[in-house]
């Protein structure tokens, strides 16, 4: 390793005492992106993965929960049903539950006068007991009851909802349910000439099966992505520069190559700003890989209708120059933070807190009211970043509060990349373990 280093600085050499810096920036990140991107797993972890992640998640998912689901309707079940003394188990009702594929086994008891039906501890019990063993998977209780309706009930459900075929008969058992009460609805209301829609929609809703929303869908689908799409993009920004700031820092050290590399003919503050090049391209890869992915189970979500958010040319140079100095900022914290730690595990459990106060924020910031918000905070740190992409996906172009998070994002981006710089002076984080 220390071979390759210098190998890699005589290119710079030769180049004389007046070489321009950015080309030393330059081909310092350049290798550091080859010493990174060797082994084909980096690649696999921060491309490739994060490209299949999310349509893996929203499509692959979503398959396997139907097949799941069909596979449940597929089950019989058996119900235990106890009616009152008074009355019979309505035909309807049995029909629906053995349309639901629910075996009912019906038994008329007496209920105690004015007990609540889910009171009755005796059912309760001998329902755990018989889902325990097997035997049901829920109890149905009825109970016939006065009222003005063509008939009234009562009724309560025992089930374990911790038992996912019990919890089936459950969600059967409602389902018919609320078919069996609809139909006893719509007899009373025939009885008085009335409809189901005349009593419980009187005011209708008469759109003619026209849009009556006045934003186009373009600007629907900006103001879904300004309300995610800032939390998502902070947090892959700040995972995806750990491993590579860890390893370009605390790793190097611990390997003993970064003294061969501060042998070389280099300033230290150019050092870091290679490093810190080749960590934002690297992370930024990773995040572009994870944003294309999942725009695409989205896409495919949406059946192929989903619309490209409606955001104008300077929103997206505004939204993109956001991106860009929370890159700045995170890189250069966690880089100035791992060049501290004097081990690559000391390293990784110091950053694994810090990210929290990336994400944080970020997730609190998607639920601020911009219409009436308070100007501190297009200051706070991330905060600011967050509601600045939502500004820029929305196309708001306040003045006051574009130069209040882009002002605060400056500074605080070269506070960072200050404090970073001044960890690669010091000799005592810059000397190897041994």
């Amino acid at each position: 390793m220390v071979a390759e280093t210098f190998d890699a600085w005589k290119e710079i050499e030769s180049g004389g005492r007046g070489m321009n810096r950015l080309y030393s920036i330059r081909t310092v990140a350049g290798k550091e992106l080859v010493d990174f991107i060797r082994d084909w797993r980096t690649i696999a972890a921060l491309l490739l993965v994060p490209l299949i992640i999310f349509p893996m998640i929203f499509i692959a998912v979503p398959w396997f929960l139907q097949g799941e689901a069909a596979e449940l309707d597929l089950i019989d079940l058996d119900v235990v049903v106890y009616v009152d003394d008074n009355s019979v188990l309505p035909g309807s009702l049995e029909q629906h539950l053995n349309e639901s594929r629910i075996s009912v086994q019906s038994y008329v008891v007496e209920f105690e006068d004015g007990k609540h039906l889910g009171n009755h501890s005796i059912f309760l019990n001998e329902a755990s007991e018989s889902i325990e063993n097997g035997s049901n998977h829920a109890t149905l209780l009825l109970r016939k009851t006065d009222g003005n309706a063509t008939e009234n009930w009562d009724f309560v459900v025992f089930s374990d909802s911790t038992d996912e075929l019990s919890r089936e008969a459950f969600d059967r058992i409602i389902l018919a349910v609320d078919i069996w009460e609809d139909e006893i609805i719509n007899a009373t209301l025939n009885g008085v000439s009335l409809t189901f829609d005349d009593v419980r929609d009187p005011v209708g809703w008469d759109a003619g099966g026209t849009t009556t929303d006045v934003a186009t869908s373009g600007e629907q689908a900006a103001f879904a992505f300004a309300m995610f799409v800032p939390f998502i993009i902070a947090l892959w920004t700040a995972t995806s520069a750990v491993q590579p700031s860890i390893d370009l820092t605390a790793g190097e050290r611990e390997r003993g190559t970064l003294e061969a590399l501060l042998c070389t003919p280099i300033r230290r503050d150019d050092l870091m700003w290679g490093k810190w090049l080749a960590v934002a391209i690297i992370a930024s890869a990773s995040v572009l890989f994870q944003m294309v992915g999942l725009f695409a189970a989205i896409h495919f979500l949406a059946g192929g209708f989903f619309s490209t958010p409606s955001v104008s040319l300077e929103g997206w140079v505004m939204f993109l120059v956001t991106i860009i100095l929370f890159a700045v900022f995170v890189v250069a914290v966690e880089m100035a933070i791992a060049m501290r730690a004097r081990s690559v595990k000391e390293a990784g459990s110091t950053l694994g807190p810090v990210i929290i106060l990336f994400i944080g924020p970020a997730i609190f910031a998607q639920f601020v009211n911009m219409e009436s918000i308070e100007l501190w905070w297009f200051i706070a740190p991330v905060f600011n970043i967050s509601l600045g992409m939502r500004a820029s996906l929305l196309d708001d172009f306040t003045l006051l509060y574009a130069v209040l998070w882009m002002g605060s994002s400056i500074l605080y981006a070269l506070a960072a990349t200050a404090w970073a710089s001044r960890q690669f002076n010091r000799e005592d984080l810059v000397e190897s373990i041994s």
